[in-house]
């Protein structure tokens, strides 16, 4: 495998898209979400990733921008072609209308634009969209069938509701963090923005699943979705384990608390994460490693008692392991069927046979050189659209007006009143 700082060429699948970067309105679309209308009022990541995902489902997404500024992302470095990569990489699959809700017209737009959509996403914290005259109660009376999905650090109730909240905050709020890092060392951040994505995610179901209470009912319904929620229902065996049997879950490392041997360990070159769950694994993993005497030893009957018993388990694999390197490791775990994995790079991750054939990483557009994680949810039978690229601020606010029956010249009066 090449180095994980080597500049390597990413074998990446092929994505299409209009010309002019849209999905017209009245144009026959695909994918499961084919036919619905997403209002989105988000931004950073806690919001974009949920819209960005029913984007990719075919839905029809309208991203409402602050005039002038849009989404604070888009001034978030690194940049590729002068555009924000943090804003390019949840931002597909949307058009944008630049909009002054604080202008009466602007939100009046807004409403009528609401008045005909299926959802409406927003993350702001409690309270901000009843200010602005855009919370449930109002946006119900405009529209009863419409999805109104609110995601925000502590949800519309409870002593924290009007709090600030970023991703690092629920992690560490939750317990999160606690249960992160070495065992040694301090609490750590999960390496990637659980927080907001995880929020995103329930979002999401949330929303279809209200879209298929709305079939049955015709009313539409309100989601509250709150970044600490989430963070507590997936940590799942930690909490329950607490709840239950009275056990304060810590730091492992990559240690499994339950199950034993579940973790990395180092080899002569380059570290591998080996997991054994059944005794038929560990039957087999004694056989590789040519130690069948640890399956006579009364330490380590199962996978309870070997993670009980890791302090002395865990020494013994850690010399077995260093006596050869990865590669050779890895090759012999294989043929005898025991789970293990390189610990990949990024770039490595990337390279690695079954991603690439899985179309993980997609060009949008083609030939613009811009490379994104692809939707990782496969349907043969239902194929997805092709993701669209990231828009530009207010790249499709006279395209949307005009759908909504405005004139071109009163389009060119709202420009002037620097309401779009």
């Amino acid at each position: 495998m090449p180095r994980p700082d080597a500049a390597v060429p990413i074998r990446r699948s092929r994505c299409t898209m209009n010309a002019d970067n849209s999905s017209r309105p009245g144009e026959a679309s695909s994918g499961p979400l084919s036919g619905i209308r997403v209002i989105d009022a988000t931004h950073m990541l806690a919001g974009p990733y949920c819209t960005w995902l029913l984007g990719a489902l075919g839905a029809d997404v309208i991203k409402i921008e602050r005039r002038g500024a849009g989404d604070f992302t888009r001034i978030i470095a690194p940049f590729r072609d002068q555009k924000s990569i943090y804003f390019m990489s949840v931002n597909r699959n949307k058009r944008s209308l630049a909009l002054d809700l604080k202008n009466p017209r602007g939100k009046q737009i807004l409403e009528k634009l609401l008045q005909g959509a299926d959802v409406f996403v927003e993350n702001n914290r409690a309270g901000a969209m009843d200010r602005l005259g855009f919370g449930y109660d109002a946006v119900a009376a405009l529209n009863p069938r419409l999805i109104y999905a609110s995601i925000s650090g502590f949800g519309q109730t409870g002593p924290y509701r009007h709090k600030p909240a970023f991703d690092a905050i629920a992690q560490a709020l939750s317990g999160m963090m606690s249960i992160t890092g070495e065992e040694t060392g301090p609490p750590a951040r999960v390496g990637t923005s659980i927080g907001d994505i995880g929020s995103s995610l329930f979002a999401t179901i949330g929303v279809l699943s209200a879209l298929q209470q709305r079939e049955r009912t015709g009313r539409g319904t309100f989601v509250d979705v709150a970044m600490l929620d989430c963070q507590l229902a997936l940590m799942e065996n930690a909490i329950a384990r607490w709840l239950n049997a009275g056990e304060t879950p810590r730091r492992l490392g990559s240690r499994h608390p339950l199950i034993a041997p579940f973790q990395a360990f180092r080899t002569a070159d380059e570290p591998i994460a080996v997991c054994v769950d059944t005794n038929e694994q560990w039957e087999r993993l004694c056989a590789a490693i040519e130690r069948p005497e640890l399956l006579s030893d009364a330490r380590f009957p199962d996978g309870s008692a070997r993670a009980a018993n890791h302090a002395a388990l865990e020494p013994i694999l850690a010399g077995v392991f260093l006596a050869r390197g990865r590669t050779e490791w890895l090759e012999l775990l294989d043929r005898a069927d025991v789970p293990a994995s390189a610990i990949n790079s990024v770039p490595e991750a990337l390279e690695d046979p079954q991603v690439i054939s899985r179309a993980m990483v997609a060009e949008v557009p083609e030939g613009s050189g811009h490379h994104f994680v692809s939707v990782p949810i496969k349907m043969p039978h239902t194929p997805l659209p092709p993701e669209t690229a990231p828009p530009e601020l207010g790249e499709h606010s006279a395209a949307i007006l005009g759908d909504l029956g405005f004139s071109p010249e009163q389009i060119a009066d709202l420009r002037a009143e620097a309401v779009i």
